[in-house]
């Protein structure tokens, strides 16, 4: 029993992430650690480029979270914390970036070429489809040759 404890024990750590958050940057009241983390979430570790700065062990993603927690302290609400940090690194360090003129084709580009894609099957099944209904049997062509031939 000791020994499935155990293994249950490793397993529930090994499935839990792990955070790079030291215990030194971790602020006091809980209220805002929690908004930090919420926050440090939807950003980039610009080093790692593929990980939140909450994940990332890079000391450029520690600089960033505790400029984070930093602005939070300093009374800053979310939106403005985040963006005083997009300020200074651009859009880029958000994992989730915002619909905006630079940002369009990123949003709306993976849905038009699914729907080029599509309708570019839709004509060609169609085509395909005008092609065998207008082909003819020998019958017919031999018939459509014999009318052919009456011609003037």
């Amino acid at each position: 029993m000791k020994r499935l404890g155990a293994i249950v024990l490793l397993l529930s750590l090994w499935i839990i992430p792990a955070q790079a958050v030291q215990p030194d940057e971790i602020l006091s009241d809980p209220v805002l650690e929690a908004r930090a983390r919420d926050l440090s979430t939807g950003l980039r570790c610009l080093v790692c480029q593929n990980q939140s700065i909450d994940d990332s062990n890079a000391p450029l993603a520690r600089d960033l979270r505790l400029l984070l927690r930093d602005r939070l302290k300093a009374g800053d609400s979310d939106a403005q914390a985040v963006d005083f940090i997009v300020a200074r690194y651009g859009d880029y360090v958000l994992l989730r970036p915002r619909f905006n003129a630079a940002t369009w084709l990123l949003w709306i580009g993976p849905f038009a070429l699914l729907a080029a894609a599509g309708a570019f099957l839709f004509m060609r099944r169609r085509n395909k489809l005008i092609d065998a209904e207008s082909a003819l049997d020998p019958q017919e062509q031999a018939e459509l040759d014999r009318l052919m031939d009456r011609r003037p």
